[in-house]
């Protein structure tokens, strides 16, 4: 099973297109997508608006791959549970955000080798695809539960030093 979510703030509409377009050469697996704000009807998909967190959990761990925009609440939680996730950013001139916050937080994620990262729906097919017929590892970049502790003395030294 592949789950993929758009967040809660805002409809993400291209990366649900897109899936639902992926899904046909997926050989009937089956996708479940966390959505608000779906204005089109979907032929592959299981949209769900809205999971209690246990519920989300439940699938979240389940899942075999994450599809996800590029929030850091998502991405963060993919790697703290070693779950293979592929991003794709929200775009501000396409009216999905407010700004590119996500756009530079996952160029800077997938500088560091923590998420692969599809710019636009063909990379995002070109990824998903490598994935499933295993032409890509899958293997999941991993953080820990806690912040390590070079940042949390760097957090300390700085509120001390101000």
């Amino acid at each position: 099973m592949i789950f993929v979510t758009t967040g809660t703030q805002a409809p993400f509409n291209r990366l649900v297109k897109a899936m639902d377009d992926i899904a046909d050469e997926l050989g009937g697996e089956e996708i479940i997508v966390q959505a608000s704000g779906v204005d089109f009807e979907t032929r592959n998909l299981r949209i769900v608006t809205f999971f209690d967190p246990t519920a989300y959990n439940e699938i979240f761990t389940a899942a075999r791959l994450i599809v996800s925009h590029a929030g850091m609440g998502s991405i963060v939680s993919a790697l703290a549970h070693g779950k293979p996730i592929i991003v794709i950013p929200r775009v501000a001139s396409l009216g999905e955000h407010r700004n590119d916050h996500q756009m530079d937080g996952a160029r800077k994620m997938e500088m560091l080798g923590y998420v692969p990262v599809a710019y636009n729906e063909l990379e995002l097919k070109e990824k998903v695809l490598a994935f499933v017929h295993k032409k890509d590892n899958g293997t999941a970049a991993s953080i820990g539960r806690h912040a390590s502790g070079s940042l949390t003395d760097s957090i300390r030294g700085f509120i001390l030093n101000t």
